[in-house]
């Protein structure tokens, strides 16, 4: 079995398990700069089926590609940490205001220029969206195969992959040819913990805009000189050769009408018994306010 060639497609998103009350401003728009931002889950998930195929197959190449602002390199990092080998930063401020549309088109655009590749994995789907409609997307912009919800690699071959995938009425097993992409489904094993070797080794890993910082001292500059694999890319519109009218939200044909913040309150509540009366009385109550039947 030769060794594969593997992209794997990560975002950051902001931390929605733990919204306060500043999460919205009053115009309804989401408050990013009030969230904390982390390595989106799913894509955890996708990273770790990705690595644990590295294991198998040595000389197998991990490369995490993500687009979003420069602050993003943060999860190239933490992928570092983990495992992976390369990183791409696809950042540009044209890119703003992107749907998945637009998202998977300019994913694309990178996917095409790291091309070669056997296998594109990503999450199911990332929780600041919910639409699990980029990874798809992406598949059908390139024209390959793909397996959604995969939860297990079975088997791999130099033509052919055998995966099993999660549904809500059981597990499902299919086979692909490569190269194809896979999104990974929160039921398969959680991503792996960072390495402390590998943590010194790139903890200095840097792109071009974060060197460019005047807070970033004379050290790293010196040891991105010495080591150029600590230079993390980063693609902008130009780099990619994406066409203005398809990124950004000029490629963007939805949109968002009205965002509301509901804020759910009780004002009162009550006990019941595991008796068969107040199980009944229960029962009534869901019906007559239409909670159920």
């Amino acid at each position: 079995m030769k060794p594969l060639k593997i992209i794997v497609l990560a975002k950051q998103v902001p931390d929605t398990r733990n919204v306060g009350p500043d999460a919205m401003k009053p115009d309804g728009t989401v408050n990013r700069g009030k969230l904390s931002t982390i390595f989106n889950p799913d894509d955890l998930h996708a990273l770790e089926l990705a690595l644990n195929i590295k294991d198998r197959f040595p000389g197998t190449e991990v490369t995490i590609l993500t687009m979003g602002p420069k602050r993003a390199a943060d999860i190239i990092r933490e992928g570092y940490y983990r495992g992976a080998d390369h990183g791409i930063m696809i950042s540009d401020r044209r890119f703003g205001g992107a749907d998945t549309l637009a998202t998977s088109y300019t994913l694309v655009k990178g996917i095409e220029k790291l091309a070669p590749f056997d296998l594109i994995l990503g999450g199911r789907q990332a929780i600041d969206g919910d639409t699990a409609q980029v990874g798809p997307q992406c598949a059908e912009k390139l024209n390959i195969p793909q397996i959604t919800y995969v939860e297990e690699i079975e088997s791999i071959t130099d033509t052919e992959i055998i995966a099993k995938r999660r549904l809500d009425k059981g597990v499902e097993t299919l086979s692909s040819t490569l190269p194809c992409l896979m999104t990974v489904h929160e039921s398969s094993p959680h991503c792996r913990s960072r390495e402390a070797k590998r943590v010194m080794q790139y903890k200095y890993a840097r792109t071009l805009t974060e060197l460019n910082s005047k807070s970033t001292s004379e050290l790293i500059h010196e040891l991105h000189h010495k080591r150029p694999y600590l230079t993390i890319p980063e693609w902008g519109v130009e780099d990619i050769g994406a066409e203005m009218e398809k990124i950004g939200l000029s490629g963007s044909p939805t949109k968002v009408k009205s965002v509301e913040s509901i804020v759910l309150t009780s004002d009162e509540n009550k006990v019941l018994k595991d008796t068969d009366d107040d199980i009944e009385l229960m029962i009534k109550e869901l019906i007559e306010n239409h909670t159920i039947g």
